[in-house]
């Protein structure tokens, strides 16, 4: 199996890239291939512009059209990125906006529930500053799994999800 993983942290000494290696480590003791995209470290620009919007949904931009052969390559897909305000950090959000586009990864017009692309197995690496404690009784955990876990994970053919909360970090790093 080849898997892609996305990482979204500045830093390289973060608990986020940590969590991605040893992550990409167990994957690679059990035989599959890694392929690593560092976001911040390969200049990724989630800005979703006016140009780009021009261009849209006739012509990408050749980086959009890398990300989405990378995509296209694996088998499974891993996220890694902080869990800032119980959400994803900028730049993870504007990968999502720009690289799995309609008419490519989803049609939500003519069937909300078909992704376009194959099923793949979709795993989330949050580390949190928090302790799950102090957002499960409020909902937000559960929240948070329905738009990632059932939409956006579900709408871009990921079937096999996890979204691993690695919670009580210290920081969301």
């Amino acid at each position: 199996m080849h898997i892609l993983t996305v990482i979204d942290h500045p830093s390289p000494a973060s608990f986020t890239h940590a969590a991605a290696a040893r992550f990409a480590e167990g994957a690679q003791s059990a035989g599959h291939s890694v392929e690593f995209a560092d976001l911040h470290a390969e200049g990724f620009d989630p800005v979703w512009r006016l140009a780009d919007y021009e261009d849209y949904p006739d012509g990408l931009p050749d980086s959009i059209r890398t990300e989405q052969a990378r995509i296209e390559r694996c088998d499974a897909l891993c996220m890694a990125f902080p869990l800032y305000w119980f959400g994803m950090p900028a730049m993870t959000k504007g990968w999502f906006d720009k690289v799995w586009t309609y008419g490519w990864a989803y049609d939500q017009i003519n069937d909300p529930n078909l992704s376009l692309l194959k099923d793949r197995i979709g795993v989330f690496l949050l580390p949190a500053g928090a302790n799950r404690e102090n957002w499960v009784p409020y909902g937000w955990e559960e929240a948070m799994n329905n738009l990632w876990g059932t939409g956006m994970m579900g709408m871009f053919g990921l079937q096999d999800k996890r979204i691993h909360y690695l919670s009580g970090t210290g920081g969301s790093d």
